[in-house]
This record gives structure tokens, C-alpha cells and sequence, in this order.
């Protein structure tokens, strides 16, 4: 038997929200899941949530509450608009130290919705030998606002979105990772984990084409301009965890390395006068000769 630790981050808010219709649906999609793969696949599931006190309300009683979070990125920087955002290590910390028992763990985005066979397909691409991955979501329609039309939600094929929002990976491969502290609620979080994983995992796969997962309708409230702050600060994060594995000697010729690279140190520091000078505008240029010092 493969037993898996699932987390996820609930919050408690308003109609307004998109999150008022997606996370029941989130809730109640993450339990005909476990059901469904317990009973046919031999797997063992385990459906837990990392929360603030004020959204404890709102959890089911099928989710196991870890401790509650006591921080958020409020308390490590400062912001025009100030949201109390969660902290991804905050939350995997969470995962990792309340499933002692389990061989994989997986965080997904709150408003984020499961197939029934979400689980088995996981368990399947791990005995394919991927010990650690992320499936990107389908988007499906806006025309749904319940629990109860999950059945017609399944039927949805949906498109395929570009973002990342699922990620499964070894627990004995955390206490490796570097994380920083990317908060949740904003772009560039993903890059968090997935350095991470092409890092310190045997063999990482990005699946982009499973229907696996889905989202309702495809609104892209993270990217609102009130939080450019929020986004320049997962990028700093990004960028500190880049630098560490680079000065720790890790090889840094995948791919996706090479594109997180060339972003985040161009979009950042190409931006101050003294760098652009220093560099001579082709930060590129150091990227492709040998990832040659490029941090301040």
C-alpha cells in the first residue's frame, strides 16, 4: 500500500470571493477522491489542512487541522496593501511533520478541484518511477456554483492552463529543500518548489496535459496590480534560493533552471542602474558562460 498526505490552505471569506464557490467544491472533490482510491487501488490517503484561527470554521471534518499558522508574510515585509498571506514553508512544514506514516506528500491550491481517479493516476506515475511532479490544471466554464454538479464538472473536458498548482514529491526529499519564504495568494510561488524538485528529486516531470485537475473559470485574481509588491517578493525568495543551490556547487543546466535564471535575475536586478552597468545589459549573455556570479 502507498499512503499519500495531502494539504491544502482553506480560508474563510465572503460571497464575493471566487474562493466561496471553489473551495467546496475543492473539499468535496478531495473526498470522493480518497474515497474512491481506497476502496479500488490499495492506497492510503490523508486529507489535511494548514490554516489561520479565524478560517478554522469553515474546514470540514474529513480534513485533519494541523497546528494553526502563526505567522504571515505581514510579519517578514513590508506592503502598500496589506493582505495576510500564508507561507508555503509554513504550510509544507505543517505536512511534513504530521505524516511521519506517509510516503509521498502533495499540496494543491485551495480552489483547486480533483478527478475522482486523481489519486490512483498519482500513485501510477510514481510506480512509472517519478518521485516527484506537477500537473497542471484544466479550466473549465464559470457556470457552476455547487458541490452537487460535480458529476457535470468531471463530464467538462476544459482547456489546458499554463499555471502550476499541484505538486506531489517524496517526503524523504523535503528536509533537502530550500524554500525561503514565497508566500501564497500571488504569481511566481511555483518556482518555490519546482527548483526544488529538478534539484533534489531522482527524476521530476512537469505534466501538462493530464486531466487531472481543474479550476472554475479562469479570472486570475493573483494577478491584480495591488499586488506588485507581493509578487517583486516571492521573486526576491526565488532568487535567494537560486543563489544558494548555485553557491552550494548544484548543477544548474536543466532547462527550466535556465529559464528561472534568466527571469528572475533580468527582471529584478537588470532594473538597478549599478548592475546594468556593472553587467553591461546582457545578464544573458553571463547566464549562458558557465552561470558565472550574477548576485548581488
Amino acid at each position: 500500500m502507498i499512503s499519500f498526505a495531502h494539504i491544502i490552505n482553506p480560508v474563510r471569506v465572503n460571497s464575493s470571493s471566487d474562493l466561496y464557490i471553489a473551495q467546496p467544491v475543492t473539499f468535496e472533490s478531495m473526498r470522493v477522491s480518497k474515497e474512491f482510491s481506497e476502496k479500488n487501488n490499495n492506497i492510503n490517503v490523508r486529507l489535511l489542512s494548514a490554516q489561520f484561527p479565524e478560517d478554522q470554521e469553515i474546514i470540514p471534518s474529513y480534513f485533519e487541522q494541523t497546528p494553526h499558522l502563526d505567522r504571515s508574510v505581514l510579519d517578514i515585509d513590508n506592503f502598500k496593501k496589506e493582505r495576510k498571506l500564508p507561507i508555503l514553508k509554513d504550510i509544507l512544514d505543517r505536512l511534513y511533520d504530521a505524516s511521519p506514516n506517509s510516503d509521498y506528500l502533495i499540496y494543491t491550491n485551495v480552489d483547486i478541484a480533483l478527478m475522482p481517479n486523481f489519486y490512483a493516476a498519482v500513485k501510477e506515475l510514481i510506480e512509472q518511477g517519478f518521485d516527484a511532479f506537477t500537473i497542471n490544471r484544466r479550466t473549465i466554464s464559470n457556470n457552476y456554483d455547487s458541490p452537487d454538479q460535480l458529476p457535470l464538472m468531471y463530464a467538462e473536458v476544459g482547456k489546458p492552463h499554463p499555471g502550476t498548482d499541484c505538486f506531489v514529491f517524496n517526503r524523504d526529499d523535503y528536509k533537502a529543500f530550500k524554500l525561503d519564504l514565497a508566500c501564497l495568494g500571488t504569481l511566481n510561488i511555483a518556482p518555490s518548489l519546482m527548483i526544488n524538485f529538478i534539484i533534489k528529486s531522482k527524476n521530476y516531470k512537469k505534466f501538462r496535459d493530464l486531466h487531472l485537475t481543474f479550476h472554475i473559470g479562469d479570472d486570475r485574481v493573483w494577478s491584480s496590480s495591488d499586488l506588485e509588491d507581493y509578487v517583486l517578493h516571492n521573486k526576491n525568495s526565488v532568487r535567494r534560493i537560486l543563489e544558494y543551490y548555485y553557491n552550494n556547487g548544484e548543477r544548474m543546466d536543466h532547462p527550466l533552471l535556465e529559464k528561472y535564471l534568466k527571469k528572475f535575475c533580468e527582471d529584478i536586478w537588470l532594473k538597478d542602474k549599478s548592475l546594468l552597468s556593472k553587467y553591461n545589459h546582457k545578464c544573458y549573455k553571463i547566464l549562458k558562460n558557465g552561470y558565472k556570479r550574477i548576485f548581488k
